[in-house]
């Protein structure tokens, strides 16, 4: 089918969300999407240039630039919550994208898109906010745009995309998450600990989404998970994951036992 149907499909509004520059209005048109409105799965729908949308700032740079700071200042607790809050942006722009860019999935793969999406948009306002109490604002620091990497490179396949992106880059998130809370916690920040407690919670769900949608396509296109992973893996230079692992959070998160053993042998 061509771009012609539901003129408010989920799908659309997604896309339009996603094109959209500055954060207010983009977290804005994520809350607005309703769980009503039409998903229009089988739907091509033109890519626009300039995707994803985003502010002027934050500048961004390559990974080694953005400087590491001692979080026991509250300029480096600053930094640190500028680049989490960095992470959740782009987060939010990544499940947009998961939403309108594959066509023909079941309803259901839209909805658990659309939820990821507001959740992350949430977990960015509280970042946003704490950073505010710091006396900073969401671009005040550089950033790096490693997750946003990842999916243009696999823009063209939603098997390597759930692979590589939410089984990969955001799961690393469930290992380091209780670290940074630690961090937060141990230079007195009760305020952001309290917000990676969320953030921990909420990503759990996220990857397991992650997980139900590429042992999906794995079923229906006849292939072993573990074994599709590390091709995968090796096809698209996937970084090199190493430990310590939340095996806990990637139990909960859906990982089986196959996974975490060829995880910890990596």
């Amino acid at each position: 089918m061509t771009d012609t149907a539901f003129p408010d499909s989920i799908r659309r509004l997604a896309l339009a969300a996603l094109a959209t520059r500055a954060w207010p209005d983009k977290l804005a048109l994520v809350r607005a999407i309703g769980e009503a409105v039409p998903v229009d799965p089988n739907t091509r729908l033109d890519e626009p240039a300039g995707l994803p949308g985003r502010p002027d700032a934050p500048e961004l740079v390559p990974p080694g630039q953005v400087r590491q700071r001692s979080v026991q200042s509250p300029e480096g607790r600053a930094a640190l919550l500028h680049a989490l809050a960095h992470i959740e942006f782009n987060a939010v722009n990544l499940a947009l994208d998961a939403v309108w860019r594959y066509e023909a999935m079941p309803h259901e793969y839209y909805h658990d898109w659309l939820r990821v999406a507001r959740e992350e948009a949430y977990h960015f306002e509280l970042l946003n906010d704490h950073l505010d109490s710091l006396g900073h604002v969401y671009g005040d620091f550089p950033a790096h745009n490693g997750l946003w990497e990842m999916a243009e490179k696999t823009r063209d396949d939603l098997l390597a995309r759930l692979a590589l992106v939410p089984r990969t880059l955001e799961a690393r998130g469930l290992d380091a998450s209780p670290l940074i809370r630690d961090k937060l916690a141990g230079a007195g920040d009760a305020a952001g600990a309290a917000i990676l407690d969320i953030i921990l919670r909420d990503e759990i769900g996220h990857v397991a989404i992650g997980n139900r949608w590429y042992r999906h396509l794995c079923a229906q296109r006849g292939l072993d998970p573990v074994v599709c992973y590390a091709d995968l893996a090796r096809r698209y230079g996937a970084p090199k994951l190493r430990g310590p692992f939340n095996l806990a959070a990637r139990r909960q998160a859906g990982f089986d036992e196959a996974e975490l053993q060829a995880l910890q042998q990596t």
